[in-house]
């Protein structure tokens, strides 16, 4: 039994599996020991510990965990069949994200599908075991789910397809495992559902992670062990709120964080953009958090530093040394830029949809005219990739909303492009002439006529600023996927735009060192909108 069991680990299928492409990203087995590790070793050595996977896919968090237990408690139950039966069905338990990874997860752990039968190594009376998969509901409140936002047009489906409404965030008070105690809850949740996008010509994601954080917590369990993605950081993630990110920075039993930058080090196929983090939450435990950042996966030097790296300060974890040292710099010229948004860029950037509403000026809307005319007289800017061509024109009564920054001039920035994690950070941006807008692809700077009222040579010296590579690199801090609202541009300040800037002016203003510039100069490309 002992040959049978052991010779069943195959970390190459596990590793196969971790590689799938899904919102469901399947963990890697050395990952899975790495998480472990971080747990008191005597939970092991313990016949009474019980362990939760809330999010069971492959179930290797929980062979894991039994081949721990079975080493551990070879002296307390010598018999190796009594000891698996006892770990088996007195200690570990699943939560299956669907039918198809409960019945993975239990022939990863139980030998079988299932457990009643002649070929698990421990028999159960029942076909799930301790993994357990029940087909939930979810509750819709309008267009979305209550429980978890899922949109109900993506996913109030037929029976015969998945509806990833997982259980353990659709749990009603009186269910089996909300009555259980637990000593440790350890898995790698669902990152994200499809929630829709009123008004644009896509889906959305909307992060789910968090309310597995949340759920697990309020059961109380002595250890919570995660894997996630590190959007939340930055704070540049769809549909986590900004509290839950202000706890998760001030919850002083966060004991320990590894952080990598580069998720592909970790996960191959599609990782999830902007790098993942597993930590510890320990109950007992109050005081600062030991947080590990890693360049990549075989970076065998982390900077490890005690609490996160400035978040209580900055609102944000800065996931790079070299930034903590060049704010501080450019801070020490502008004053506390970075906390104060009248002296930051993002107090000269509009809000998303500006000029839009569901209906009109969306990225798909195309009740526009080609040429001027007396009545379509507003010139348009819209996406390119939709429409074929880079403006339109428009009637004034086609714009739903702040007629005032028509007149205005200002500059256009995409709201969508480029990533934190490539050389140009950001999408395009151009000067925006008076009597024009723009659809919901672009971000208006200079929106405000009372804050800012720029001339055309302002907005002219903005664009050389934003060409910068200190401009991009200060953004890239912030914006670690294609999104780029107002707040990633929160560590960029305010300068004066009465005349051009470019990276030696700004390299000398803040006195950066050899070491800084090449670093910048290394990560972000240098480009041109002047020339584009």
């Amino acid at each position: 039994m002992s040959d049978t069991y052991s010779s069943l680990y195959n970390p190459d299928v596990l590793s196969t599996l971790a590689n799938l492409s899904s919102d469901e990203v399947f963990t890697p087995p050395h990952i899975v020991n790495q998480m472990l590790d971080m747990l008191p070793q005597e939970l092991f050595r313990d016949k009474n510990t019980k362990f939760l996977d809330p999010a069971t896919k492959s179930g290797v968090f929980l062979r894991e965990i039994a081949k721990r237990l079975l080493e551990g408690l070879k002296d307390q139950i010598p018999d190796l069949q009594e000891r698996i039966d006892h770990i088996f069905h007195k200690q570990i338990y699943g939560m299956a994200t669907t039918e198809m990874t409960s019945l993975l997860s239990r022939r990863s752990v139980y030998c079988s599908k299932y457990p009643n039968s002649k070929y698990s190594i421990s028999l159960f009376t029942n076909p799930e075991g301790n993994i357990k998969y029940k087909k939930m509901k979810h509750v819709w409140d309008g267009t979305k789910c209550k429980n978890c936002g899922a949109s109900k047009n993506e996913l109030d489906r037929s029976t015969d397809y998945e509806n990833y409404a997982y259980g353990f965030i659709h749990l009603e008070k009186n269910e089996e495992y909300l009555n259980m105690k637990f000593d440790v809850i350890v898995g790698n949740p669902p990152y994200q559902l499809n929630v829709g996008n009123e008004g644009g010509n896509s889906s959305k994601a909307r992060a789910i992670y968090q309310l597995f954080i949340q759920q697990a917590q309020k059961l109380k369990p002595r250890y919570l062990c995660m894997i996630t993605p590190s959007r939340w950081m930055t704070r540049s993630v769809e549909g986590i709120s900004e509290e839950w990110i202000d706890s998760m920075l001030k919850d002083h039993s966060i004991k320990i964080m590894h952080d990598y930058l580069d998720a592909s080090d970790i996960f191959s196929g599609t990782p999830p953009k902007g790098g993942v983090n597993y930590f510890l939450w320990d109950r007992a435990y109050k005081g600062k958090c030991q947080y590990h950042l890693y360049n990549n996966a075989n970076d065998n030097n982390p900077t490890i530093i005690y609490d996160y790296l400035d978040a209580k300060k900055l609102g944000i974890v800065l996931r790079d040394t070299h930034a903590i040292k060049i704010i501080e710099k450019i801070e020490m010229i502008e004053g506390k830029y970075t906390s104060k948004q009248e002296k930051n860029f993002a107090s000269l950037v509009s809000p998303k949809d500006y000029f839009t509403n569901k209906e009109l000026l969306t990225s798909s809307w195309s009740n526009y005219s080609i040429d001027k005319t007396t009545k379509n007289n507003i010139k348009y800017y819209l996406n390119k990739n939709i429409h074929k061509i880079d403006f339109a024109w428009i009637k004034k009564e086609d714009i739903p909303k702040n007629h005032q920054a028509i007149p205005l001039h200002k500059v256009y920035i995409t709201s969508a492009g480029g990533t934190g994690n490539d050389e140009k950070v950001i999408g395009n941006a151009f000067y925006g002439e008076p009597n024009s807008v723009c659809s919901q692809t672009y971000l208006t700077i200079g929106y405000d006529p009372i804050k800012h009222n720029f001339t055309a040579n302002q907005c002219t010296n903005i664009l050389t600023y934003i060409s910068t590579r200190l401009f991009r690199y200060l953004v890239s801090i912030k914006k670690k996927t294609q999104n780029g609202p107002r707040q990633v541009y929160q560590f960029v300040p305010v300068i004066d735009f009465n005349r051009p800037w470019n990276d030696e002016d700004l390299y000398l203003r803040y006195n950066l060192s050899d070491d800084e510039i090449e670093y910048i100069e290394k990560n972000i490309k240098q480009i041109n909108l002047l020339q584009e």
